[in-house]
């Protein structure tokens, strides 16, 4: 009977190992992330509406597959307007954590900006690109929440906070 444990043992293992194992395949508004297949929505928002003004954009992450994925880290985030590109920065202080969800559970992370007056030191944006943490690939969505204000000609006055279970 002994000699039949380890065995057991074994295929248990690799049982539990395929059942946590994420599926490949995406479409759609999906992103694959480390093998997992997920949706991201934009907004809604509660827009800056005058120059100067902070607005938030909430960004919600469900994982569509049969097994977990986990997520480590910041977000990726470009805004874009015309042939011009400007990275969001990282929340200062922040510090992610392992963000671990089972299928149909969600993670969020917020995208804080500061609302442009259109002048030279604004950002005029249309779209915005997300590369989710685990991923090579970056989706665009667009943006409908007006220029964005500039701290300097590169940077947008703007941050991203890291990825966390929805409802942390």
């Amino acid at each position: 009977m002994r000699t039949l444990s380890v065995p057991l043992a074994v295929t248990a293992l690799a049982a539990a190992l395929t059942l946590t194992a994420c599926s490949s395949s995406s479409k759609g508004d999906d992103h694959k992330v480390a093998s997992c297949k997920i949706a991201v929505k934009v907004g809604p928002g509660n827009a800056a509406t005058t120059a100067g003004d902070t607005g938030n954009v909430p960004v919600t992450i469900t994982n569509h597959d049969t097994g977990k994925c986990t997520f480590e880290g910041f977000p990726g985030i470009e805004l874009t307007g015309g042939n011009s590109n400007w990275s969001v920065a990282d929340q200062k202080d922040a510090k992610p954590a392992k963000v671990t969800l089972q299928k149909d559970e969600t993670a969020t992370f917020t995208i804080t900006y500061v609302r442009g007056d259109g002048g030279s030191l604004s950002a005029p944006v249309r779209s915005l690109k997300i590369t989710v943490p685990g991923a090579s690939d970056a989706k665009s969505y667009p943006w409908s929440y007006g220029d964005v204000a500039l701290k300097s000609p590169d940077a947008p006055d703007a941050s991203v906070t890291p990825l966390q279970v929805a409802g942390d």
